[in-house]
């Protein structure tokens, strides 16, 4: 019984499973093909072209960088003078360098006095950075307000002072600034935006302080 059996078993046909499971094997062993490579190939340069539309050009990168940054700062203040005395003192450029701490210069570019239209160069530091710029005067109304604005420079920025009476024959005056600073990080914003704060509110006192302890008219 044994070798008949044998023989039987030996007389079997070979699995067919097992030439196809030589046959991968020998094809992972040699890699893919040449089609498959090519093929494989242009996947891979399809998806680094797709990438490559989507990353921003380095241009584009800079020009993010240094777009304008929007603020708007209103700071308010009581001093206890007269408004026209106050407005008189404040709305002069000749006297911003004397309570403006950060500007350093005031150049006339057009005949005095202070009226629509006249243009003044300024020089200041803010923020570790000297800046140059030229304000025309938009608007004026002697004791009530003032509007000052340059579009040009590394600063643009409308500045407006307004005045109106305050108990006991004192002035209420705000200084706004508002405008998009070219050269700053929209990240830096709320930095920008509490350094002009700051700032406005130390100019404000300083200048609280001028007139008070001066008591007389300018």
């Amino acid at each position: 019984m044994l070798p008949e059996r044998a023989e039987s078993m030996a007389a079997l046909p070979a699995s067919p499973k097992q030439p196809e499971q030589k046959k991968e094997r020998r094809k992972q062993a040699a890699g893919p093909s040449h089609v498959e490579r090519i093929r494989l190939g242009w996947v891979s340069e399809c998806l680094r072209e797709h990438w490559r539309r989507r990353r921003p050009s380095p241009s584009v990168v800079r020009r993010r960088t240094i777009v304008g940054v929007a603020v708007d700062v209103l700071t308010e203040i009581e001093i206890r003078r007269p408004r026209a005395e106050v407005a008189v003192f404040a709305s002069d450029p000749d006297n911003a360098a004397i309570w403006y701490e950060n500007i350093e210069s005031v150049e006339w570019l057009t005949e005095k006095p202070a009226e629509v239209g006249s243009r003044i160069a300024f020089v200041a530091r803010f923020l570790g950075r000297r800046l140059s710029y030229t304000y025309e005067i938009k608007a004026l109304v002697p004791g009530e307000r003032i509007v000052m604005a340059t579009a040009a420079g590394p600063f643009p920025m409308e500045t407006t002072y307004t005045w109106s009476d305050a108990p006991e024959d004192g002035t209420r005056m705000s200084l706004r600034n508002r405008g998009e600073p070219a050269g700053f990080s929209k990240i830096a914003a709320p930095v920008l935006t509490r350094a002009m704060k700051r700032a406005n509110r130390k100019d404000l006192y300083r200048l609280k302080q001028i007139l008070e302890s001066r008591g007389q008219a300018f």
